[in-house]
């Protein structure tokens, strides 16, 4: 599978692509350089939505999951830039308990493009496995100006 590693603020950030749609990608990257036409557009949106410019992702994305992770993805997908939901409105919304939607948040395969940073618990951050952790997620929040609703 063709991946491409990007250097973000938030470390190197890794794509990759199976079959035509971005399919995983991580804060774990090493020094993947694949060429291809989506890998490229990619890079350039995520450059862009690291510089300011862009608020949203249009790309073709794949969950390979189970259908419950498909919906939490969905759901998380749907969080608009600059808003965040918590885990019990997500939660409610799929008729699961939160605790749920928290694993399914921590199984999210795409993070950064299905925005898993967005949610937050009811009473704080809660967790985020990419990157460097909670301080990935509070970075993230900041860049996108929707850290005065926790800090």
């Amino acid at each position: 599978m063709p991946a491409r590693t990007i250097d973000t603020p938030t470390g190197p950030f890794e794509i990759v692509e199976e079959d035509g749609a971005i399919t995983r990608a991580t804060w774990q990257g090493g020094d993947a350089r694949a060429e291809s036409p989506l890998l490229a557009e990619a890079e350039a949106q995520i450059t862009a939505y690291f510089e300011g410019a862009r608020t949203r992702f249009d790309l073709p994305l794949r969950v390979v999951a189970g259908p419950f992770q498909r919906r939490v993805c969905a759901e998380i997908a749907a969080i608009p830039h600059g808003e965040t939901r918590t885990y019990g409105e997500i939660a409610a919304r799929l008729g699961k308990p939160a605790q749920a939607v928290g694993r399914g948040c921590g199984g999210n395969p795409i993070p950064l493009l299905i925005p898993c940073h967005r949610v937050l618990g009811a009473t704080g951050l809660g967790g985020f496995s990419g990157g460097m952790g909670v301080e990935t997620k509070v970075w993230l929040l900041r860049h996108e100006g929707a850290a005065g609703l926790l800090i």
